[in-house]
């Protein structure tokens, strides 16, 4: 399998003329498995086809997920031309795209199969946020009741621009003791009580 559009696009990723050329997704996702997914995001956009690209990535999500698959895939000691093999049948099977067979064909190429979930991961979020979807995390020390519940949705909707839809996740975690940690689109909020308590440790030991 030939390494075409998505393959140049990604070794090329720092040059000036391939800024000009990529079409940027709405959000902007860092480090390497950002870079991939961005010319994911691009060829399959510039193609008319970020919907079919988006269903093959949860096809791709489910084959690293396959026992056998994933022993070889993710084995350092295993050649990479073995790898692609193996992982280039499943594709075969699974009837996959062009752009999803070659984003899979760079990455064997630069030895980075092993990100092939984070950069699923990656292109998943610039979907979301492609639909106009803003992803919440709220972390409290207790499940909150549905007042609670319904109380936080009015308050993070006010975040939100025109047209932007609030897809909420909520987490339980004891350990930070009360309060709660928010994570809303490119901000983070950390007002549990665990911080509180730290903040003003340090105070009182510089004081």
């Amino acid at each position: 399998m030939a390494a075409l559009g998505l393959g140049l696009q990604v070794r090329q990723f720092s040059t000036s003329v391939l800024r000009q050329a990529l079409i940027r997704p709405p959000i902007d996702v860092y480090g390497v498995r950002g870079r991939y997914a961005t010319a994911l995001f691009s060829a399959a956009s510039k193609q008319k086809k970020l919907e079919q690209v988006e269903k093959e990535m949860r096809t791709l999500s489910a084959l690293i997920k396959d026992p056998k698959l994933s022993s070889i895939v993710m084995n350092p000691h295993v050649k990479r031309s073995l790898k692609l093999k193996f992982f280039g049948d499943a594709m075969t099977k699974a009837n996959l795209s062009p752009i999803s067979v070659n984003l899979i064909t760079v990455l064997a190429d630069n030895g980075r199969l092993t990100l092939t979930a984070d950069v699923v991961g990656a292109f998943a979020k610039m979907m979301s946020a492609h639909r106009g979807e803003v992803i919440c995390t709220v972390t409290t020390a207790h499940p909150l009741d549905e007042a609670n519940l319904a109380e936080l949705k009015v308050a993070l909707n006010g975040f939100l621009a025109k047209g932007e839809t609030l897809i909420l996740e909520t987490k339980s975690d004891a350990s930070i003791l009360g309060g709660m940690i928010v994570s809303i689109g490119d901000k983070y909020v950390d007002m549990s009580t665990k911080t509180k308590i730290h903040k003003l440790t340090k105070i009182i030991r510089d004081s």
